[in-house]
């Protein structure tokens, strides 16, 4: 039987050789054709093989989809900066205009767009007005760069005349000039300048009159007295900080050239109408302001008229408004590095005059009691600003009575109503004390 299978098999094989020999030739340039398509595909799918000459439409088509697409977004990009620098500008006209909130909003939303519009829009004249000194906050150079540049101004006042000057007249005067006075009492001036509600924005226009004038605004000495002022006690030492400016620039700190604001809007439910055909609707706005002084007060106010006619009235703490909330406050670091303020407000007294049309007639004697409002808030940063944003923590009233001594405590729930407070700087606010630093 293997014999047989043996001759099957040969023979099957012989037939497959005749018929190979009897194709046609049609048959055979198919079978070229065919291997010399697959030699074409295998040398498209190598590695960087076919790509430069061999492209197929559907590559055309779909690399000309994605230089379309590309083209469309770039456009919507251009658009979209577009926006945000006419918002941006619309900010600054709302904030040379006293509209402090709405410059705000303006503000917010440019930035929502394009978060760094401030660095790509050129003004033909500074937003502030002055454009001088505005943002000693916003420093961002770099700290090695400033005490090289310090110590190149030290070493040119140095190698001077053998009596040190901080500057030279420009023009010969027959006046005494101020290079004249020692500089123990050019520092006295400059300590002025700063006066005890740390005008240090003063004190960096100031800098900018002459190399001398630089020198004596950088002096450690002046900056040491304003972060004592701020923080007391716990800024003794200067680590981390290697010069006590950059522990007042950096070190988280409530800031005193504004006011934080905060703008409420809700919808409150009216009565029904006499008929019960309707039912009115109202929408309720109202300002929250926040005003911190470097020792220790803080004002607070909850009214619903506009910041351009509230903040003027903010600037001292002698104001005659009777709504304002006056108190202390401090600030505290929780071992999670955030910086919160706590404070305790207090609504001012008022002296009560005697009616002298009832004095014969007996009436209940009213209870007297202190009020007071514990407030928590957390300090933060937003944008390209430092230490512009309070969020509420906890808002509290405790009432005592002063008949029992005791004490009743009513604590509120923040809920959107605690709209954050936002900082706006007021240049007004700078330069009226009384005081030296």
């Amino acid at each position: 039987m293997a014999e047989a299978e043996e001759d099957c098999h040969s023979e099957a094989v012989r037939e497959g050789d005749d018929d190979d020999e009897n194709e046609s030739p049609a048959e055979t340039d198919l079978q070229a054709q065919l291997q010399r398509f697959r030699a074409q595909w295998m040398f498209e799918l190598a590695p960087g093989g076919g790509s430069g000459n061999l492209e197929s439409r559907p590559c055309r088509a779909a690399r000309g989809s994605l230089l379309r697409a590309a083209d469309t977004r770039g456009k919507q990009e251009l658009a979209k900066e577009e926006k945000a620098r006419e918002l941006f500008l619309k900010a600054v006209e709302e904030e040379q205009n006293g509209a402090l909130y709405e410059a705000i909003k303006f503000y917010r939303r440019a930035m929502q767009l394009v978060p760094d519009i401030e660095f790509k829009i050129t003004y033909t004249r500074s937003p502030d007005g002055d454009g001088v000194g505005n943002s000693y906050i916003e420093d961002t150079d770099d700290d090695s760069k400033m005490a090289d540049l310090l110590s190149y101004f030290q070493q040119q006042l140095t190698f001077q005349e053998s009596v040190l000057k901080l500057c030279q007249p420009e023009l010969e005067s027959s006046q005494t000039h101020i290079s004249a006075l020692p500089m123990e009492v050019l520092m006295y001036v400059f300590r002025w300048v700063v006066s005890s509600d740390l005008d240090l924005r003063s004190l960096e226009q100031l800098s900018q009159v002459c190399r001398g004038f630089y020198i004596c605004a950088r002096d450690p000495e002046i900056w040491r007295l304003a972060c004592l002022k701020v923080w007391g006690r716990s800024c003794i030492k200067l680590v981390p900080y290697t010069s006590w400016r950059e522990m007042f620039l950096e070190r988280p700190r409530v800031r005193f050239d504004g006011v934080y604001i905060s703008k409420t809007t809700y919808i409150r439910q009216g009565e029904q109408s006499l008929d019960g055909f309707y039912r009115a609707w109202h929408q309720v706005e109202y300002y929250r302001y926040v005003r911190f002084f470097p020792d220790g007060h803080v004002m607070m106010l909850t009214t619903p008229e506009e910041p351009q006619s509230i903040v003027p009235r903010l600037r001292t703490r002698n104001t005659r408004t009777d709504a304002i909330l006056l108190g202390h406050y401090r600030l505290s670091q929780d071992t999670d590095n955030q910086t919160k303020v706590f404070a305790v407000i207090t609504k001012k007294k008022e002296e009560k005059t005697l009616d002298h049309k009832y004095r014969y007639f007996r009436r209940a004697p009213v209870q007297e009691a202190d009020q007071n409002f514990h407030v928590g808030l957390q300090l933060c940063s937003s944008g390209h600003q430092s230490f512009n944003k309070l969020i509420w923590i906890h808002h509290s009233c405790h009432i005592t009575y002063k008949s029992t001594g005791e004490t009743a405590v009513t604590a509120f729930e923040i809920d959107k109503m605690y709209t954050p407070l936002l900082f706006a700087r007021v240049r007004s606010y700078t330069a009226f004390s009384e005081r030296p630093l």
